[in-house]
């Protein structure tokens, strides 16, 4: 954690600020291992204070010790108090605009004597590189996942049991998640089958999955606040159809482009042209409709976000998502998945379920 707040103290000359005011959940518990849903940390050159309520007593201290964290722990509902106290000296403090209400900026506005100045994605920005210990989290999430994926494989196949609903699988996955030693899943689970599979992010619900349709299984697990993404599409319970299979090609051709793509200095363009292209050549552009991948770790969406808008260059130790997909109502969605950590060389893959929309478990 030091060398966190260290990165994030020597970018407050560049924000011209004497310290700075940290208030999400996430960027609270990157900086300083406390995990509460209510909190705030002020840090300036020397100091971390960190303020939360009496629910949070014994887990923040037995947090930000776990973390190696020295903080000036505050327990009060009242944090205005302490940070007008903790703020006496200070002439600018940076704080997250994104994160911060416009009520509550007044609150602080009145209690602190500095200017306060706002900012946007300072701590994301830090976030977006992984360290070791990160990397094993997200790898160790994702097994979870991938073991997961493999439990409830019998669901799916040859045997389709009568009346099996896209709630059930999703139920199913989220426990045999937890059974595999995930917190919970890392966002809410998306099965989605037939027609509803042409909505990227389908809520699973009460059809039951007919024999041949193709289902869209977007799922992932949390490990220690970090979440696992990957995504298969298989074909329920029956032989995919010709048109089922060239499609499943187009998307998973697509895919494999991407990721072959991904390395570090490569633009973020270079990898979304990569997947839109292909199929765009295949007539398949216009059902291609949302972006090409995310960065993963504390948030499932995290930066970089790779797009057609985006601007940025790929580095080692990003963990990122390779995802295209393609929704046609008529027959339903197909996307393919993984998460993939960026190097020298390219980059490697952390989710290993198999593909194919009828996966041939080992």
């Amino acid at each position: 954690m030091s060398a966190r707040v260290g990165r994030l103290r020597q970018l407050l000359g560049t924000l011209g600020a004497d310290a700075f005011l940290v208030a999400s959940a996430h960027n609270l518990r990157y900086l300083t291992g406390f995990s509460g849903s209510n909190g705030l940390a002020l840090i300036d050159e020397s100091r971390i204070v960190l303020v939360t309520d009496a629910r949070y007593r014994i887990q923040a201290g037995l947090e930000t010790e776990a973390a190696g964290s020295r903080v000036e722990l505050h327990i009060t509902n009242d944090p205005g108090a302490v940070l007008s106290t903790a703020g006496r000296g200070l002439a600018r403090i940076a704080f997250e605009a994104e994160h911060v209400t416009v009520a509550r900026r007044e609150v602080f506005a009145e209690g602190i004597a500095g200017e306060l100045v706002p900012t946007v994605d300072v701590v994301e920005r830090l976030r977006q590189d992984k360290d070791p210990h990160e990397i094993e989290l997200l790898s160790t999430a994702a097994g979870i996942a991938d073991d997961a994926f493999t439990a409830i494989w019998d669901l799916l196949g040859e045997k389709l049991p009568n009346g099996l609903t896209e709630r059930r699988v999703a139920a199913e996955l989220d426990h045999m998640m937890r059974l595999g030693g995930a917190d919970a899943p890392s966002f809410d689970t998306i099965v989605a089958s037939g027609p509803n599979g042409a909505k990227p992010h389908a809520r699973p619900g009460d059809r039951v999955i007919q024999k041949g349709d193709l289902v869209v299984l977007d799922f992932g697990a949390r490990v220690d606040g970090y979440g696992s993404d990957m995504t298969r599409t298989v074909s329920a319970g029956a032989c995919p159809s010709d048109r089922q299979l060239e499609l499943y090609d187009a998307v998973l051709t697509a895919q494999r482009a991407g990721v072959a793509t991904v390395a570090d200095g490569v633009p973020e363009l270079a990898v979304d042209r990569a997947c839109r292209n292909l199929l765009t050549d295949r007539g398949l552009g216009e059902a291609f409709s949302h972006g090409t991948g995310h960065g993963i770790g504390l948030q499932i969406h995290e930066s970089p976000i790779l797009s057609t808008r985006s601007v940025g260059i790929l580095r080692s130790g990003l963990v990122i998502t390779v995802e295209p997909g393609i929704y046609l109502p008529d027959i339903g969605g197909i996307r393919v998945e993984d998460s993939v950590v960026v190097s020298s060389s390219g980059c490697t893959p952390i989710t290993h379920s198999p593909k194919g929309l009828v996966p041939a478990f080992s």
